[in-house]
C-alpha cells in the first residue's frame, strides 16, 4: 500500500530517472528497465521521474505513462515520485491525472511558464493541481530559470494555503534565505542542488533531488552518510565537487548545452548505467567520448563518489 510523503517525512537523497535514447529518439525501454533496477538496489531515500533530467519536456503523454508504469513496477518497494512539470497547465493537469492512478509518494510540479503567474495566479494553479491529484500530495519545483521566483514569505504562504504541498526544490541560497525560509515556512521540506547539499544540510536543506545521484547514485549515498558522520570531510568533497563542475561542467554549460544534456553526461562519467549522452532534439548532446575520457579524472579526483562495490 502506497504511504503517501509528508511534510515531516520528506527528505533525504533522491534520484532522477534518465532516458536512454535510440539513435532515432525514441526511449530504449529495456535500457530503461535496467536503470531502474540499479537505482532500485543503490540505497537511495527514493527516486522520481520526469524532472529536468528526464526530459518531461520532450515526451508524449503515451510515452510519459510508459515510463510511469515501468517506475511503478521496477520501484515498487521504494518510494518514488512522478513529476507531472509541464510548461503548459492543462497539460499538466493532465499528467496529473495519469500519476495519480499509480499513487505515488508525491507528484512533482513546475508554475506555468509562457506567461509569468501572479502569486495570486500560483495559489490559484496549485490549488487546482491539488485538488486533481487528491490524495497524492504536491512537491513544487521553483528552479532558478523559473519565469516566477518565489520568495521565503510567499512560500510560507502557499503552504498554509495548500496543505497537500509537502515540499520544494529550489536552488537554496546563503544564511539569510535559509532564516527566513525558517521563519516564513518552518515545517516546509527545502531540496537544493546536488552539488551544494553539506552546506545546505548545515543550514537547514531537507535533502536533494540530486544531479550527484545521476553522476554516481551509490556515491550520493555515500556522500549524505558522510555528511552526518564528518562534516567538515562532506564539506571538502563538496568543494571537490565544485571544482570539478567548474572545470568540466560548466564550460559545456557556457557552450549551450542544456541542463538535460548535461545531467546525462555526468551519469555517463558515472557508467553507472547504460544510459547514454543523447538528448532529444533540438538540443544538443555531448559526446560520449567525452564523458568516457572523463572517467579516471573523476574517480581520482572524488573518490568518496565511487565506493567500492
Amino acid at each position: 500500500m502506497t504511504t503517501f510523503l509528508r511534510r515531516k517525512t520528506l527528505g533525504g537523497t533522491w534520484g532522477t530517472v534518465l532516458l536512454p535514447l535510440r539513435p532515432d529518439d525514441s526511449i530504449d525501454f529495456a535500457r530503461l528497465a535496467d536503470e531502474l533496477d540499479r537505482l532500485a538496489v543503490a540505497g537511495l531515500d527514493g527516486v522520481y521521474a520526469h524532472g529536468t533530467a528526464g526530459e518531461f519536456h520532450a515526451i508524449t503523454d503515451e510515452e510519459y505513462q510508459q515510463v510511469n508504469e515501468l517506475l511503478a513496477e521496477r520501484c515498487a518497494g521504494l518510494p518514488y515520485q512522478i513529476g507531472a512539470s509541464h510548461m503548459s497547465a492543462t497539460t499538466c493537469l493532465r499528467r496529473v491525472e495519469l500519476a495519480r492512478e499509480l499513487h505515488p509518494g508525491a507528484i512533482q510540479v513546475i508554475l506555468p511558464d509562457w506567461a509569468p503567474p501572479s502569486l495570486a495566479e500560483v495559489v490559484g494553479f496549485l490549488e487546482r493541481v491539488a485538488e486533481v491529484a487528491d490524495p497524492v500530495p504536491l512537491v513544487l519545483y521553483n528552479p532558478p530559470h523559473a519565469k516566477t521566483r518565489l520568495t521565503p514569505a510567499a512560500f510560507g504562504m502557499l503552504a498554509a494555503r495548500v496543505p497537500a504541498l509537502v515540499g520544494v526544490k529550489v536552488a537554496g541560497g546563503d544564511a539569510g534565505w535559509y532564516r527566513e525560509m525558517r521563519t516564513e515556512a518552518a515545517d516546509l521540506p527545502v531540496f537544493v542542488a546536488g552539488h551544494t547539499l553539506a552546506t545546505g544540510t548545515e543550514l537547514g536543506a531537507a535533502g536533494s533531488y540530486s544531479n550527484i545521484a545521476a553522476f554516481s547514485p551509490a556515491g550520493a549515498m555515500a556522500w549524505q552518510h558522510l555528511m552526518r558522520a564528518d562534516q567538515a570531510a562532506a564539506r571538502d568533497v563538496e568543494r571537490r565537487i565544485g571544482l570539478f563542475f567548474a572545470e568540466h561542467v560548466q564550460p559545456l554549460a557556457s557552450g549551450g548545452y542544456a541542463n538535460p544534456a548535461l545531467d546525462k553526461f555526468l551519469a555517463h562519467v558515472g557508467g553507472w548505467a547504460d544510459i547514454g549522452t543523447r538528448v532529444r532534439w533540438p538540443y544538443r548532446s555531448v559526446e560520449q567520448e567525452h564523458a568516457e575520457r572523463l572517467r579516471p579524472i573523476a574517480r581520482t579526483a572524488l573518490p568518496e563518489l565511487f565506493p567500492a562495490p
